[in-house]
């Protein structure tokens, strides 16, 4: 806690005394500055609407194609990592990831932490929602080497995506290109790593028309981790004219992985490679098939009025073994957005910006539960049949007004009602059911330009988070579960975050050892309040608790000349409980309760970093070599704080070529060899939270990849 308060003093002193200096030479300066250099605009199509990043009065990453190509390209994790505030963990090496923002997303409950999803987290592909309903998304339509870039808004954006974005990452599979092109490779790793990829676009009149297929076999290092997904992606993004953008993006995907479990301390300290016994003996495994279509279109009226709308269905066909029974799930997910915005300027010094829209999402299908066969597939009895759906509509406004070149006011605030439904075709007494979520979520945002490089800001923001469909089972303390298929207690988690933070970027000179300079700091404090707390292993829950987020992220890209950059980030938090009582009355124990007042929050580390050196010498034409360092700090995974994953980190190393060299007029080259885990370090990857006690035991260690090997190569044909 020390460390974080002296951290968070240093951190505002050098945001405004820094910031102070800088506004003085760039006064002095402004002129050789705009003459000389010209900042790229990058643009954040997840603020739904394009601005400059610099501009926007929330911390935000974008990770570049550079950025997240020559690796395997197989979960989110190997780009995630490096984001200051983000918390990544891959669970068996492929695309099933624990994935947290300043401790969204964090919580779980043994086998019920939902192996294959996250929850807290927004997910979107091009814009269109990976995230449910309820607030938990899958990875399975996500590849890195089919991605051109990755926004990931790291504050809480509830009062502009509703329910669960407590984060938002935005995957975009859209290439901007100007010349036909094919795209064809093959990826061959350790432990029986097999990745095929093509890739190819064409100008289609005032169109282009891109595609993108991955193929994967993973062998897996543990015993029955074993995976296979296979994923087709077809865009079309078409000017229709000056006014007017249409976008078709077609998404398929197939997806099985099997689960080999937690371990106990001793178990990973005997043999890390082996699976649990029980998920073994029932091969717990996920099979997943899913396609999605998505429209959207933008046209501007006129340079005052314009509007941007898209529609989705996403139907899916799951199929899985868990906790011992066989689950058949047939889910249809569709929705869209209407957006209306409006850009004014009074005079040359004021300039008003307002959006208004609505957001609709609705899911429902049927589960069918079957007893497992002697062989793990479908059994022959019948044991439940019922239906879940989720319904959300959120209607949001934003008003952004900017004075001069130099200040900008941000308000908006959003209405949100998530409906769950359930009913159950084998116990119809029961009848359909529904539980009604409501919330309005406020959010207040300053930005000041001391240049048009450098900026800091303020924001004051709620958020809101629904438990997920999987959290809504009624207690059987007192027979709930007889009369309910929905807990009633439940209420919507509801946070409010304070956040000061500052984004620049400097360049130094052409001449010089250092060439430029772009870092982002940020600080944040959140209060959190109807906490959900996991009963008796997850089987019911309440909202009850208060909870307490305060830190500090630093990250950082270093150009030097030469071909050198080094790049890095730093996360100090302090996650505690303010109230947070369990009832032992559902233990058997009437009267009792246990307090984890002032304990740490399960599942989020005191601190995480990440470092990475490149040099890529001009003379090489594009080969460069890299080294990077990532890790993180210990953490309970009990909100008791009793059971404990030690800290660690782990270095890499890569070899390969940023772009395509020309081997003919028509055929080029592009590849890369890494070495990850290069110490071969024994470590925990991911753990799950407030795990199942077996005989005394927790049984809660996911094991990390030893050393492994992966090499690349693609051919390009023009």
């Amino acid at each position: 806690m020390r460390l974080l308060f002296n951290t968070t003093f240093v951190v505002v002193v050098c945001i405004f005394l820094f910031s102070s200096s800088v506004y003085t030479q760039s006064k002095t300066e402004a002129k050789k500055d705009t003459l000389k250099y010209q900042l790229e605009q990058v643009t954040v199509t997840a603020t739904r609407y394009t601005e400059n990043i610099l501009e926007v009065p929330y911390a935000i990453s974008i990770l570049l194609k550079e950025q997240i190509q020559n690796t395997k390209g197989y979960g989110l994790d190997e780009a995630l990592s490096s984001v200051p505030g983000v918390l990544a963990q891959s669970r068996s090496g492929n695309q099933d990831i624990r994935l947290v923002i300043r401790g969204f997303g964090a919580r779980g409950a043994g086998d019920r932490s939902n192996s294959g999803t996250s929850r807290g987290v927004r997910i979107m592909l091009n814009g269109i929602p990976e995230t449910e309903p309820d607030g938990r998304t899958s990875f399975d339509n996500i590849d890195l080497s089919l991605a051109d870039n990755i926004e990931v808004i790291r504050s809480n954006s509830s009062a502009l995506w509703g329910n669960a974005s407590g984060g938002v990452v935005n995957v975009s599979t859209v290439s901007d290109f100007s010349n036909p092109f094919l795209q064809v490779g093959g990826t061959f790793g350790s432990f029986g790593f097999r990745k095929y990829t093509l890739k190819s676009g064409t100008l289609l009149g005032i169109g282009k028309l891109s595609i993108g297929v991955s193929n994967i076999t993973f062998d897996g290092w543990r015993e029955r981790s074993g995976s296979k997904r296979t994923i087709v992606d077809i865009n079309l993004v078409s000017r229709l004219s000056d006014l007017t953008k249409l976008g078709v993006f077609l998404t398929g995907a197939g997806n099985l992985f099997h689960i080999p479990g937690p371990l106990t301390q001793t178990q990973f300290d005997a043999d890390p490679k082996q699976s649990n016994t029980t998920y073994k003996q029932r091969d717990e495994r996920r099979y997943n098939r899913l396609g999605r279509a998505g429209i959207t279109l933008d046209h501007d009226i006129n340079e005052t009025h314009g509007f941007s709308s898209m529609v989705f269905v996403n139907p899916k066909y799951l199929q899985r073994s868990e906790r011992g029974t066989f689950r058949d799930f047939t889910r249809y997910h569709f929705g869209g957005n209407l957006i209306y915005r409006n850009s004014l300027k009074f005079d040359n010094n004021i300039e008003n910006k307002l959006v208004v829209g609505a957001d609709e999402a609705y899911q429902d299908g049927a589960i069918l539960f079957y007893t497992l066969s002697p062989t793990n597939g479908r059994g022959s009895t019948l044991r439940d049949n019922k239906r879940e759906g989720a319904n959300t509509f959120g209607a949001f406004l934003q008003d952004e007004i900017r004075f001069g070149e130099s200040f900008s006011l941000l308000v908006g605030g959003r209405y949100d009602n998530i409906t769950y439904y359930s009913e159950s075709f084998i116990d119809p007494a029961l009848g359909l059911q529904k539980k009604s979520f409501e919330k309005f979520t406020p959010k207040a945002g300053l930005t000041y330009m001391f240049s048009k490089t450098h900026s800091v800001y303020f924001n004051l923001g709620g958020g809101v988070e629904v438990p997920a469909g999987n959290e809504t089972d009624p207690a059987g303390t007192f027979g709930q579960d007889t009369v309910y298929l929905i807990n009633p207690l439940l209420e919507p988690i509801e946070s409010t975050t304070l956040e000061l933070g500052t984004k620049q970027v400097l360049f130094i000179s052409d001449n010089s050892l250092i060439k430029s300079l772009s870092y982002d700091l940020a600080l944040y404090y959140i209060m959190i309040k109807n906490d959900i707390i996991p009963y008796r292993g997850g089987r019911f829950y309440f909202t009850a608790g208060k909870t307490n987020r305060m830190g500090a992220e630093a990250g950082f890209n270093l150009q030097f000349d030469g071909g050198l950059s080094l790049q890095g980030s730093l996360t100090l938090s302090s996650n505690k409980y303010e109230d947070y009582k369990v009832d032992s009355v559902h233990y058997g124990v009437p009267g009792s309760f246990a307090d984890y007042k002032d304990n740490k929050v399960a599942g989020i580390p005191d601190m995480l970093y990440y470092a990475s050196l490149n040099y890529a010498p001009e003379f090489l034409k594009g080969v460069f070599v890299g080294f990077s360092l990532n890790g993180m700090g210990s953490y309970f995974v009990d909100d008791a704080n009793k059971i404990e994953v030690p800290s660690y980190n782990i270095l890499n190393a890569v070899l390969g070529v940023r772009n395509f060299i020309d081997l003919t007029e028509n055929l080029s080259l592009s590849g890369f060899v890494s070495v990850n885990n290069l110490t071969d370090k024994k470590y925990v990857a991911s753990a799950f939270i407030n795990p199942d006690i077996v005989g005394g035991v927790p049984v809660y260690l996911e094991p990390g990849l030893p050393r492994n090997i992966t090499v690349s190569v693609s051919l390009g044909i023009r």
